[in-house]
């Protein structure tokens, strides 16, 4: 009786390592591999053309972390002011949302946020680039008016490349907040007022801890493509927006020097590593 029962589990063993076949061939060719080969050449030395060659040597990370650091502090920095603006401006945006008891304003309130996925993100950057030029849109209606006499300098400047990511990433923002808050049971709120806290009190002690999972989801996804972002600085900060992401992009055009792009790429995604650890110690709470 015991043996004709014993072989099922093995057939599901088996079934289930194969189901998993081409999930873990995905994972080692196209994620591991090239991950291993870019640490590898992270330690080896320029050749000719930019290319890595023997011997090894750690020149490449004394550069990164010599030469290139004010530019990862510049990435961070610009990585972290575009999580708290977005936060600032898609906590409120998404409570607002949530609370509509209009399930069509909702819906459409939904729609507003996803449409600028319908539109490519390098087109919705070139339109931004044309919106801050100094013949733009923004100079051309304050020039009319008679608010400045000359075109301000609007683009090529660390506040466009802000402004061009927090425009960019706003919606990763609201959305895992928007279904936080959705989530939300509002009779807390009323037990908290009932227990004589008034409404900034329920929302700092009740409200933003039940809605943090959200919150903290949010951040990591407006972070962690913030900070490796190489197109929005390339077009709307120039020589002045310059972050790790186009330094890296640099590095492995043309004659560039790809051991350097490597250790540059070991250490943005280092960073990026570290970002998850958060989310993966913080994010699945539910307050």
């Amino acid at each position: 009786m015991a043996s004709s029962v014993q072989p099922q589990p093995r057939r599901e063993r088996i079934r289930g390592v194969l189901t998993a076949l081409p999930a873990a061939f995905w994972l080692i060719f196209f994620f591991i591999l090239p991950l291993l080969i870019v640490l590898v050449v992270s330690f080896l030395t320029r050749g000719r053309g930019g290319v890595g060659e023997l011997p090894l040597t750690l020149a490449n990370y004394e550069r990164v972390f010599g030469v290139f650091v004010s530019v990862i502090q510049n990435s961070l920095w610009i990585a972290l002011l575009t999580t708290i603006i977005c936060l600032l401006v898609g906590y409120p945006l998404a409570f607002f949302i949530s609370t509509r008891t209009n399930p069509r304003a909702r819906t459409l309130a939904l729609f507003m946020i996803i449409l600028p996925f319908w539109t490519n993100f390098l087109v919705r950057t070139y339109a931004l680039q044309t919106i801050l030029g100094r013949e733009g849109t923004i100079n051309g209606i304050l020039t009319a008016l008679g608010l400045v006499q000359e075109p301000l300098q609007l683009l090529n400047t660390p506040e466009a490349v802000m402004l061009g990511l927090v425009y960019g990433f706003l919606p990763f923002m609201v959305l895992p907040i928007y279904a936080s808050v959705e989530r939300f049971d509002f009779r807390f709120v009323e037990a908290a007022h009932d227990l004589g806290a008034n409404d900034i009190s329920a929302f700092f002690r009740v409200v933003l801890p039940m809605t943090l999972p959200g919150v903290i989801a949010g951040c990591i996804l407006v972070f962690i493509p913030a900070i490796g972002a190489f197109v929005t600085p390339d077009l709307l900060g120039g020589t002045r927006g310059i972050m790790i992401g186009n330094l890296i992009q640099q590095q492995f055009r043309g004659s560039g020097n790809q051991p350097l792009g490597s250790a540059l790429s070991i250490v943005l995604m280092a960073m990026v590593m570290i970002a998850l650890v958060v989310y993966i110690r913080f994010g699945d709470r539910e307050g």
